[in-house]
């Protein structure tokens, strides 16, 4: 064990050259970040996904009950112990041939076992009313943390001269308001990192865990070789959009459509122009170029700026995803229902554009009936403007195809 220590902590992999972690010690006369402050991470992250238990039930819970969100879930399906035990035992997507068989046995229409599939699925989804209360309790913790890193960040040289990040690296004190901001973020991450199994499952769930992982060891990164300052930016800068994306969802959940149109404005505007513009030109810039300059590169260098790409590559994913749903919502004319300006017809948005809750625009919600169905009677019942849930409608990006 003391042999792969030493090979982990290798001096020459993480600090400049000539530069060792003794000279890196605290003394009295200055602090610098010390890997093991990083272990505080761990039972913080336990504390504050404690809080956001709480925080749902006695806040989140009683607002959106005040804005008159209902606890319903999507529609059940219809009992039916033979798709039971196939949906449980076998499979949650049953494929053409399986479905022609179940058709047969149960002497239902294929898309009738389709619908009952879809409804099966979904049944499992959490309702409108969590979804209110998860995003309620980020909105929340996003906002604290971004103003807190504003007010902070505002009254160092580094956030008006980047090339401040780099002048006497890696010597350079740490604060007791940059020990804070980073074993709070990396807690929260954390947090973010493990609840994700037990959340809302999403479409975008293995991108979201590689993020948080990227995000996760950013912010370990930075902190272990003293690259707290340019740390700091990256955390603020990606914590602005982030606190409208989430007010958006709860206007959206609330049915404030004006309101999450408008929310979601400004976020595709901040986080196009954040992400895409002050991102590489303002961050990338200094920890590629600048710090080339002024300290030089070695071994961790790399791999810093290997993964401020790797999240340079999911910004660009994620404004595709979005320029994607405003197309969408102008090729089908939604925006001419809610009489916004021409530069916002685009934002249109009807619901969390990561939600998962399947949906068709060519089957309703009625319960499967105990006799065959044909599809000319399928077709009649549709409500093309609403999804399985029976509540729920969306640009066709949100939907399962």
């Amino acid at each position: 064990m003391a042999g792969i220590l030493a090979w982990f902590w290798n001096e020459r992999f993480w600090l400049p050259h000539n530069v060792t972690w003794a000279d890196l010690k605290n003394t009295d006369e200055a602090t610098f970040p010390q890997a093991e402050d990083l272990y505080l991470a761990c039972p913080l992250a336990f504390c504050i996904f404690m809080i956001r238990l709480v925080f749902e039930r006695f806040i989140a819970r009683p607002c959106a009950m005040g804005l008159k969100i209902q606890a319903n879930g999507p529609q059940k399906a219809q009992p039916n112990a033979i798709l039971e035990k196939v949906f449980t035992a076998i499979t949650k997507h049953p494929d053409e041939k399986r479905l022609e068989g179940l058709s047969k046995q149960l002497d239902w229409d294929v898309r009738t076992i389709q619908r009952w599939f879809r409804q099966r699925r979904n049944q499992e989804k959490p309702s409108t009313l969590a979804r209110f209360c998860e995003s309620m309790w980020r909105f929340t913790f996003y906002l604290y943390i971004f103003t807190y890193g504003v007010r902070f960040l505002k009254k160092t040289a580094w956030l008006w001269n980047t090339k401040e990040c780099w002048y006497n690296y890696p010597y350079q004190p740490l604060t007791v308001d940059i020990h804070y901001y980073y074993i709070l973020e990396l807690s929260f991450y954390l947090s973010l990192l493990f609840s994700q199994f037990t959340d809302i499952r999403r479409k975008d769930f293995l991108i979201m865990f590689l993020h948080h992982v990227a995000t996760i060891s950013l912010i370990t990164f930075s902190y272990v070789n003293n690259m707290a300052r340019v740390g700091t930016l990256v955390m603020c800068l990606h914590d602005a959009a982030d606190v409208l994306i989430e007010a958006a969802k709860m206007a959206n959940y609330a049915k404030c459509q004006i309101l999450c149109n408008l929310l979601f404005a400004m976020f595709a505007i901040l986080f196009i122009s954040s992400r895409l513009g002050v991102y590489p030109v303002w961050i990338l810039n200094t920890t590629l170029f600048e710090s080339w300059e002024i300290v030089g590169p070695y071994p961790s260098w790399w791999v810093f700026n290997l993964l401020l790409i790797l999240l340079q590559l999911l910004h660009s994913f994620w404004s595709y995803l979005i320029v994607k749903t405003a197309c969408q919502t102008i090729s089908k004319g939604k925006v001419k229902k809610c009489n916004l300006q021409p530069s916002l017809l685009f934002l249109q948005v009807s619901k969390d554009d990561r939600s998962d809750i399947e949906s068709s625009s060519d089957e309703d919600d009625s319960p499967p009936p105990n006799h065959k169905l044909h599809s000319s009677s399928t077709t009649n019942g549709t409500n093309k403007n609403h999804g399985t849930n029976g509540y729920l409608t969306g640009p066709p990006y949100a939907d399962e195809h």
